[in-house]
């Protein structure tokens, strides 16, 4: 089902409209008999003595039969409000009830949309037609399909440009005499929602394969990817676009924001304006951002299960909602854009650089003791980052550079003032051509920063004293569409490392840093690998090498410092765990040795973040060569599993039983547990608090579901307590 009207090129295989020429989504009105649009703001109730006058007396907006066709038919408001909610260029239709026979030759009938406080004309949020016998693609109008005694079945068409929300519908009847003109208006009691839509080839947002749409627009649940580049971990979320007030929420944000009515046609400036309005850093958004570990007087941003009961909380109380990091950021936004018809998907980039200064690289420092320095260094490595993608034409862009467009609404950096970032064309950014609108130099540093180790001597002079090319932006990750594994789209965003066309880029992104030339290569001879144990689970000793490699054919001799510390996933250093010199250590020639490291369980657990990460830092210095070393790596510890046993079908309205369990890896009890629950479809978030769980226990927990919606649906649980967060998993059941 697609929009009327012809085809222009777009979708997955070319979504920029050569031939596409922006214009405001003008009013494509009829002509109405010399009636001027001022008159609509003097319209009358119908009189109750007129015999002469046809009237309206119901209008049913056919919400079920359109909603289908529409593909919006999930809606809950469609179903327990009769809300009709379309696409924007695709015809529906109406039926209207008069107190006569309409008669095309005597009653002079008028169709008219509003949006927004102030409707005009000229800035495309007013609209107004007469009945047609014929269906003009592309603009607001209407035609008659049948007449019976006293009713007329109309199909509406909308313009594949109009605004996105609420439209008012009424009808109007004009009566004239000689000397006079009076209009008498029904207005329809409930608004009607206008979405973009994705199906329509005119539509900015047109997504040719429809398989796709099944999953970017369609899909209420998924997972979105954390952990770090060596164990990556699904995270399963409900995004749950379709639940309770979603969609109203994602309407009031728009409504909320300062992007004028005529301009929510445009989604280039729809999504810029959601990634600002997602966090409350600068106008009372969605989300409060906390990295601190302490959460009180909030929910913590690893027990969140998915969007839905974040949204019903903000439009609820109309306060902010405490509290979210990246992910929570990142679930919600696609959450929206899904809600108002905007193909997304949630990104995570592991490895990835927060450049602070525009110049393009991460950079490190150390002091002359070789210590990192916490205090000196702004830049970080996160060890992942979750942003959206959203698919755009972008007529505002050279040919070729539409499709996956990035935008992220976790505040890190301003961008013209306020904290928002996006729409970026993630094709520009494989490209290295950073200054195509919006704010590609931050969006290609975090996808491929070098990064550059500096050390500050006692007189205050500072030197590079190694570039790492490699190793940010890693296994660029999202959900494969319609399936449950991950899909890997760093191709997408980047060369594959190392070669010409990659290193081409990170220079022609250079060209625009802030501190270009600092690519200076030195004489090396002794090779340096930090080498940890990635399969440990918290509990367990953490192992990890430092190794040494002479390749000279002399002596070198080798000294340095080695810390092992925790820190969050945005590469902020949190606690120092364990803390070693290295003292002058003698390679002979083509001599390898290894500098081994363990920490048990006791001496690093109290001082764990949420995420159970460690750093480990090191510098060395070669004596005779003066080689300097530098490196971090990042070491996250495994948390248990949470099993799963449930019904893989189940019969609507049928209630079933679930049941979920795993073993406490710790020596220490679990404490403060609770169980978090929800399934889109199933059952809107639930909490159940569940008993303390001894050391080295086992945990087993049920729960009942009454399914609401048929279909395939998925149960997402979290369990969480002081000691352990976001232990999780995802089951999925048939609904008949």
């Amino acid at each position: 089902m697609g929009c009327s009207g012809s085809t222009t090129a777009g979708g997955a295989g070319n979504v920029d409209r050569n031939t596409y020429h922006e214009r405001h989504p003008g009013v494509h009105n009829k002509p109405t008999g010399g009636i001027e649009s001022e008159v609509t703001d003097r319209t009358k109730p119908f009189p109750a003595d007129d015999k002469t006058l046809i009237e309206v007396s119901k209008v049913d907006l056919a919400v079920k039969s359109n909603a289908k066709a529409h593909h919006t038919d999930e809606y809950d408001i469609t179903e327990t409000q009769d809300r009709l909610v379309i696409r924007r260029g695709q015809e529906f239709n109406i039926n209207v009830e008069f107190n006569r026979p309409y008669d095309s030759n005597k009653d002079d009938l008028r169709i008219v949309f509003q949006f927004g406080n102030y409707p005009k004309p000229s800035r495309g949020t007013h609209a107004e037609f007469i009945l047609s016998d014929r269906d003009v693609p592309k603009e607001w109008g209407a035609y008659i399909k049948t007449k019976e005694g006293n009713s007329l079945s109309l199909v509406m068409n909308t313009p594949p440009t109009c605004a996105v929300g609420k439209w008012s519908l009424k009808i109007d009847v004009v009566k004239r005499s000689e000397n006079n003109v009076e209009v008498f208006r029904y207005k329809h009691p409930s608004d009607i929602y206008i979405l973009f839509n994705p199906w329509c080839r005119d539509d900015l947002v047109y997504m040719i394969d429809e398989k796709l749409l099944g999953e970017y627009i369609l899909k209420e649940t998924g997972y979105i990817y954390a952990g770090s580049a060596d164990r990556i971990s699904p995270k399963p979320w409900a995004y749950s676009q379709f639940e309770g007030v979603v969609l109203d929420c994602a309407i009031q944000l728009l409504d909320r924001s300062y992007l004028p009515d005529h301009l929510r046609w445009n989604p280039i400036m729809v999504v810029r304006i959601v990634s600002k309005m997602v966090n409350a850093q600068d106008d009372g958004g969605v989300l409060v951002g906390n990295w601190s570990s302490k959460y009180d007087g909030g929910t913590s941003p690893l027990d969140w299960t998915g969007s839905e009961a974040i949204l019903e909380q903000y439009y609820t109380t109309g306060r902010s909602v405490s509290y979210g990091q990246c992910w929570v950021f990142s679930g919600v936004v696609t959450t929206v854009c899904r809600a108002l018809g905007i193909p997304t998907r949630s990104v995570t980039n592991f490895s990835s650089a927060h450049d602070t200064e525009g110049s393009i690289t991460i950079d490190y420092h150390f002091d002359h003791k070789g210590n990192y320095s916490k205090e000196l260094t702004d830049d970080s490595v996160w060890n992942f980052h979750v942003w959206n993608d959203v698919w755009l034409a972008r007529p505002d862009l050279p040919p070729g550079y539409g499709g996956w467009q990035a935008i992220d609404a976790t505040p890190q950096e301003t961008s013209d003032g306020v904290y928002c970032m996006g729409p970026m064309s993630i094709f520009a950014v494989k490209r290295g051509e950073v200054l195509h609108p919006y704010d590609g130099q931050f969006l290609f540093a975090e996808v491929n920063a070098d990064k550059v180790y500096w050390k500050h001597e006692e007189d205050g002079t500072k030197n590079v004293i190694r570039v790492k090319k490699y190793g940010v932006g890693q296994y660029i990750s999202t959900k494969l569409a319609n399936k449950p594994e991950r899909e890997d789209v760093t191709d997408q965003y980047k060369f594959r490392e190392g070669t010409e066309e990659e290193r081409a880029a990170v220079r022609q992104a250079n060209l625009a840093s802030t501190r270009p030339g600092v690519y200076e290569s030195k004489a090396e001879d002794v090779e340096f690998y930090l080498k940890p144990n990635h399969d440990i689970f918290m509990g367990d000793t953490i192992k990890f090498s430092l190794v040494l490699k002479n390749t000279s054919d002399n002596k070198r001799t080798v000294h340095g410092h080695l810390t092992l510390s925790s820190t969050t996933y945005t590469g902020v250093l949190h606690q120092k765990i364990r803390d070693r010199n290295i003292d002058k250590t003698i390679l002979q020639p083509k001599e390898e040795e290894s500098i081994d490291m363990e920490v048990e369980v006791n001496e690093y657990l109290d001082k764990l973040t949420d995420h159970c990460i460690c750093k480990i830092a090191c510098m060395c210095i070669v004596d005779e060569t003066k080689q300097t070393f530098a490196d971090m790596e990042e070491l996250r510890l495994r948390k248990p599993h949470l099993a799963i046993k449930a019904p893989q079908t189940c019969k609507l309205g049928q209630t079933f039983e679930a049941e979920v369990s795993f073993a406490n890896p710790l020596p220490v009890p679990l404490t403060k547990c609770t169980l978090r629950v929800e399934g889109p479809g199933l059952q809107r978030p639930v909490i159940y608090k569940q008993p303390n769980v001894d050391a080295k226990a086992k945990y087993s927990g049920k729960f009942e579901m009454t399914p609401k919606k048929r279909g395939t649906r998925d149960i997402i649980v979290y369990f969480n307590c002081d000691q352990i967060n976001s232990v999780n998993v995802s089951h999925e059941i048939n609904i008949n």
